[in-house]
């Protein structure tokens, strides 16, 4: 099996063609195997790239370790420069892909080291505030701002978001290595996130820039997550620490994106690099 491990600001993944494996093949435990960092290749996701969807340069899908689907900022990011690798894109710099719950427009803004790492750019669709929406068990309409949420018998002050992906952040001074380990897994299972939920301890550093520690669903901690970083400008406009329309920095253990949110019924921007780390085989 032919694979590709790609990064984007150390959220690491394995990279497959679908054209390479029969129709019945389980993508779900093939992640499960794949992203072991003991027994498999070790990664933070699964993405599979087709091109079998009209309307979109290709479709990608994304498998967390415990092979949950989902959806990755980080990701689309990796696959658009493996597209172009792959010859997929025939010159294009800016297309559309097919992902989990719609379309993502992508842009090509760099292309450097012989193809081997890029700056891309994504809208990243319309961030989902809605109680609803995130999915987060409150009244429907209710936005999930400053809402006081109680854990390990802590109470913390989030704000939930979906940007693809359900997400929780937490404004503050940044955790304790105890309470990010203990308290991150209790959050993201408490039954109140019926599909679970990504947690992002955001930290005010600069001049409109935050320091996250991630925890994603069904990864445990993660250098990066793309859809996080759009949560975390989200929540900074919506709790009035960040200006609608102005780039927010989010810098992460992995590197840095560049998020911005206009506000309402907008869109988000993310921009950020890609870069192949090898192309192997793996025996199945």
């Amino acid at each position: 099996m032919r694979f590709t491990k790609m990064q984007g600001v150390g959220n690491d993944f394995v990279v497959l063609d679908r054209a390479d494996f029969p129709p019945e093949t389980s993508f779900p435990s093939l992640s499960i195997r794949l992203c072991d960092r003991h027994f498999g290749i070790g990664a933070d996701g699964l993405l599979v790239v087709s091109r079998d969807t009209p309307g979109a340069a290709f479709r990608m899908q994304m498998f967390n370790p415990d092979g949950t689907e989902d959806m990755c900022g980080n990701g689309l990011r990796c696959v658009s420069l493996w597209a172009v690798r792959a010859g997929w894109l025939e010159g294009q710099t800016e297309f559309t892909v097919a992902v989990k719950d719609g379309t993502r427009q992508v842009r090509i803004l760099e292309v450097a080291e012989a193809n081997r790492a890029a700056l891309v750019g994504v809208d990243m669709g319309v961030p989902q505030l809605a109680a609803e929406q995130i999915p987060f068990d409150a009244p429907l309409g209710q936005r999930i701002a400053q809402y006081p949420l109680t854990v390990g018998g802590e109470e913390y002050s989030i704000t939930a978001v979906s940007t693809g992906s359900t997400h929780t952040v937490i404004f503050g001074e940044v955790p304790t290595e105890g309470v990010f380990q203990r308290d991150s897994p209790l959050i993201e299972n408490d039954p109140r996130f019926p599909e679970r939920t990504s947690v992002l301890w955001a930290t005010p550093f600069g001049d409109n820039g935050f320091r996250a520690r991630i925890w994603e669903r069904g990864a445990g901690e993660t250098l990066g997550c793309g859809t996080g970083a759009c949560a975390v400008g989200v929540a900074a406009v919506v709790n009035g620490l960040s200006d609608a329309g102005e780039p927010i920095s989010i810098i992460s253990k992995g590197g840095t994106l560049k998020i911005t949110w206009p506000g309402e019924n907008q869109p988000v921007d993310m921009v950020g690099p890609a870069h192949l780390i090898f192309v192997g085989d793996f025996g199945l």
